[in-house]
Order: structure tokens, then C-alpha cells, then sequence
């Protein structure tokens, strides 16, 4: 059977190119989907349909961009079944999992709706001196402009959504690249954004290699930076990105303290549900656990035993508590921290 074909989309229009790419399913390494990779030419000809969509986007009403932004809510709740599915197979999520981060995609498109009906703005007094007496300031806030965005493999819809459900409600253009391991799921969005008021533009989701993607960092014509993934990468982009502002959400170091007075059953259920969810592919994910020693015993003898029952397994089958990592260099990664903590 054909592999369904996936292209960018760039400023309104999903566009083919002349190199593809296959993406797999960890699990076994078998093929889902063939992906049009966007190169120089299709970074470029977003930039500027974006430039063109940022006074359009400037001049959005509250309640145009509050309907924007429900609608798309509304849609991907239509679609939740397809997205888990997709989402579980792009980055061996299990399903049940899957769900949730829809289920969280969809809400941060609420309350980013939400927000575009109260934009900050303040009244202060400038009466300090005798030349202020009568006098009022209004402080406003405006769209800082084009958006770079660049979202990692853990969680591919909802954190690409992190980046645009903001970047619409404050009334700007925003130019996303998936990690090109799992870029279905922000094309599938793509998809459904498109069908909505948003003026063409202001959205474009590019899969791309990394000296494009670099493009995004280093580039001035961006006014903003906001990338997720791991502090090493992070910083780096910080020092490559000139004058423009960043956002970095990165790694975190999780640390549990128990207690004795901890209710023991519930706190090995967290630790378990912190410790293995999606691998512990998650920046939030427990880390450290520190146990008080009238404790240790009772609460290690209750997590391996919690451990020993998460079943490992395909991760579209609903009882999977632990699929594959994302790629086999990760495991191996992995297996060596094992190895020499042993």
C-alpha cells in the first residue's frame, strides 16, 4: 500500500518538493509516511508571505482571533481519534497518552482564545513631578512580530501548539519547524487552521533539515525565537540569534522528596506515571527520587512492584504503559546510563 504523502505548508498552500523523506514508527521501524522536506526556497517564500500577514494579523479584533482560535479548537476535538492514532504512531506514544496530549492541545487553544479578548495594557499616573500634574500614561502592548518557532519530538502537537495558540492570540505570524522525526501531527493541524478565518501568511510549518532550521535561529527578519528541547541546544541558539528575542523552555531535573507521613500508594503512583511515562521522554518527568529512610523500605518494595506490572508493548494497543523510544540512539543512550549506574 502507497505511504500517504505529506508536504510543508507554507503561508496557506501544503506545496511539494523535490527531496522527500520517509518517517517511521519506533516500534518497528516501519515506514508512515512519506514527508516533502522544505528546503531554502520554501523557508524564504514563508518568510515573506509572513511579512506580508503581519499588519493583517496586527489589525485582527479580539473577538476575529478568539473565533479563529476556538474554531481550531473545535476541530481538532473532531478529529481527536485520528490525531491520537497519528500521534501515537509518529512518536510511539502510547495511545492512551496520546490522547491526553490532544486533550491538552485543545485546551491551550482555549485559553489562548481566551487571552486575545484581554490583551495587558496598564493606566499609570505621571503626576511625579509639577509638569505631570493632570496627566495619565497608557502603557499598550503590540504584536512583537514574525515568530520563529521550533518544537521537539516528545510531544509534537502540543507543544508546536504552545507556540502558535500565542502567537495568534497576540496577533502574530509564526514560522514552526517540527522535529523531523514527528511532524504529521503539526501538519495535520496545519490542516485544519487552514480552514479557518486566519489570514493566509501567518502560519507556516516547515519540515526542514538542520542547516535550514538553522536559518530560523540566525535570521533577522524573525523578532522572536521560541524553541523547546534540551539546554545544550538551547543556549547555543541564544548566542546564535542576534538581536531578536528568545524564548527557551528547556531540560528539567525533576527531583520527589517522600515523607513519612506520604500516602506511600499514591506516591509510588506518581513516581511510576513520573518516572515511565513516554519512556521518561518528558522534560517534567521524575528524575530523582529522595526517600525518608522510616519509608525506604515500604516504598521501594511497592515501586518495583508497580514497575514489574507496566506492560511494554505496541503503542496503539490501549493497555501499553512503555513502547519504544524515539530512535535507536536514544536507547542505546539510555542503556549506558543503565549500565554504568549498575
Amino acid at each position: 500500500m502507497a505511504l500517504p504523502e505529506i508536504h510543508p505548508y507554507i503561508g496557506g498552500e501544503f506545496i511539494s518538493t523535490n527531496e522527500t523523506y520517509h518517517v517511521h514508527c519506533p516500534w518497528d521501524n516501519s515506514p508512515i509516511a512519506k514527508v516533502h522536506l522544505a528546503g531554502e526556497k520554501e523557508l524564504e517564500q514563508a518568510i515573506l508571505l509572513a511579512q506580508q500577514a503581519e499588519r493583517p494579523m496586527a489589525e485582527l479584533a479580539a473577538f476575529e482571533k478568539h473565533e479563529i482560535l476556538m474554531r481550531i479548537a473545535q476541530g481538532i476535538k473532531e478529529n481527536r481519534n485520528s490525531f491520537a492514532k497519528t500521534l501515537a504512531l509518529e512518536a510511539c506514544k502510547p495511545i492512551k497518552l496520546a490522547y491526553g496530549e490532544i486533550d491538552r492541545a485543545i485546551q491551550t487553544f482555549i485559553i489562548a482564545a481566551e487571552e486575545a479578548k484581554r490583551p495587558p495594557a496598564e493606566l499609570i499616573r505621571i503626576d511625579w513631578t509639577p509638569q505631570g500634574k493632570g496627566k495619565e500614561g497608557l502603557v499598550k502592548c503590540f504584536p512583537v512580530g514574525l515568530i520563529a518557532g521550533i518544537a521537539p519530538f516528545n510531544f509534537p502537537l502540543n507543544l508546536s501548539v504552545h507556540k502558535i495558540a500565542p502567537a495568534i492570540a497576540a496577533g502574530c505570524p509564526i514560522i514552526l519547524k517540527p522535529a523531523r522525526s514527528t511532524p504529521l501531527s503539526a501538519l495535520k493541524l496545519a490542516e485544519i487552521i487552514d480552514s479557518t478565518p486566519l489570514p493566509k501568511g501567518a502560519l507556516s510549518i516547515l519540515p526542514t533539515n538542520r542547516e535550514v532550521g538553522s536559518k530560523l535561529v540566525t535570521d533577522s527578519r524573525f523578532a522572536l525565537l521560541s524553541f523547546t528541547g534540551s539546554p545544550q541546544v538551547g543556549w547555543n541558539m541564544k548566542n546564535q540569534a542576534g538581536h531578536k528575542r528568545v524564548v527557551l523552555e528547556l531540560g528539567g531535573n525533576a527531583g520527589v522528596v517522600v515523607t513519612p507521613s506520604a500516602n506511600l500508594e499514591q506516591a509510588v503512583s506518581k513516581c511510576l506515571s513520573g518516572a515511565f511515562a513516554y519512556a521518561g521522554q518528558v522534560c517534567i518527568h521524575t528524575q530523582r527520587i529522595f526517600v525518608h529512610q522510616a519509608v525506604f523500605t515500604a516504598f521501594t518494595e511497592k515501586f518495583l512492584q508497580g514497575t514489574a506490572n507496566l506492560k511494554n508493548g505496541h503503542p496503539l494497543d490501549t493497555d501499553t504503559d512503555i513502547s519504544s523510544m524515539i530512535d535507536e540512539e536514544n536507547a542505546i543512550r539510555v542503556e549506558e546510563w543503565v549500565n554504568d549506574a549498575t
